[in-house]
């Protein structure tokens, strides 16, 4: 119980602060002294408090959108595990249904950009579903590479199998799938280099475009839900590249704290270093990360 009650506190409050540190760390790479590191929880609640305007164009999908996009990316935070515990739902299986809450949560907001009649936001949602459709087997090879490994299909045993002595083994085929995945990362939460969410350019906008009608309390959700995914997501990379354990539940804990954190950091180092790429390179990258997973998978097949 006390392990399920850590892991909502960390699904519920942890989430922002990744942002913040991933600002804070370009802000060190830009010679600036940048935002708070709690910079988002105030924007988050300042959006709370607002009001919201809709255009007459817009039905219910337009209001549904962002709202069943935090409640999917919230039930897929429950069958993640954090570090060496075991996530608070757990089946065989269950790593299906992990990715196509992503999915939902996608088809909604994409949906939700098309409600708008717009035919700006048009472009973003076909740039979204279009790109993500090159990341997601690269995710599931990740995944059958993982089941292969821990012969299994959920996904607290199967992160819960992976140890250093799994590392000497098969150290190749995860540091494929590794790189697979976090190229996955950067892509599924529109960062650089395949979008940078603090752009408003039009020819290269992607994610942010499509949220550009909403407004308030719905923006707020938006922001929110698109901070758990990039820690839910981040936490599924943790658990392949730092499968240790301490031997106490506590320091388990911090150390997956810990991890994620650091996490944020490379992140921020990524887009300092890092320039934007052109949409016709994106999906090079995206094949190239599908190549990556599948090798791994073909190295532990034989």
């Amino acid at each position: 119980m006390t392990d399920i009650l850590i892991h909502l506190l960390l699904v519920f409050l942890m989430p922002p602060l990744l942002l913040g540190i991933i600002g804070k760390t370009k802000a060190w790479f830009a010679g600036r002294v940048g935002a708070p590191f709690l910079q988002p929880y105030y924007d988050i609640a300042r959006l709370l408090r607002k009001g919201s305007v809709f255009s007459i164009t817009t039905t219910w999908v337009f209001r549904a959108g962002p709202v069943v996009t935090l409640v999917s990316t919230l039930f897929a935070s429950l069958l993640i595990p954090f570090g060496r515990h075991g996530a608070p739902i757990s089946f065989e299986g269950d790593l299906i249904l992990f990715a196509y809450l992503f999915a939902l949560g996608r088809f909604f907001t994409t949906t939700a950009a098309l409600d708008t009649g717009s035919s700006f936001e048009g472009m973003g949602a076909a740039r979204e579903v279009t790109f993500s459709c090159l990341a997601e087997p690269a995710l599931f090879f990740a995944f059958i590479t993982l089941a292969r490994l821990s012969g299994t299909m959920s996904l607290t045993p199967m992160m819960n199998h992976l140890s250093s002595s799994v590392w000497l083994m098969a150290g190749a085929a995860l540091l494929l799938m590794m790189g697979g995945l976090f190229v996955v990362l950067l892509a599924e939460n529109c960062r650089i280099p395949f979008d940078d969410p603090t752009t408003h350019l039009e020819l290269t906008m992607i994610h942010e475009v499509m949220v550009l009608d909403h407004s308030g309390p719905l923006f707020g959700l938006i922001l929110y839900g698109a901070a758990i995914k990039l820690f839910v997501l981040g936490a599924l990379f943790v658990n392949v590249v730092a499968p240790f354990s301490t031997g106490s539940p506590l320091a388990d804990w911090g150390l997956f704290i810990l991890c994620m954190t650091l996490l944020a950091v490379v992140i921020g180092i990524v887009e300092s270093v890092m320039a934007r790429l052109r949409l016709v390179r994106i999906p090079q990258l995206l094949v190239a990360a599908t190549i990556m997973t599948a090798f791994s998978l073909v190295l532990v097949l034989r």
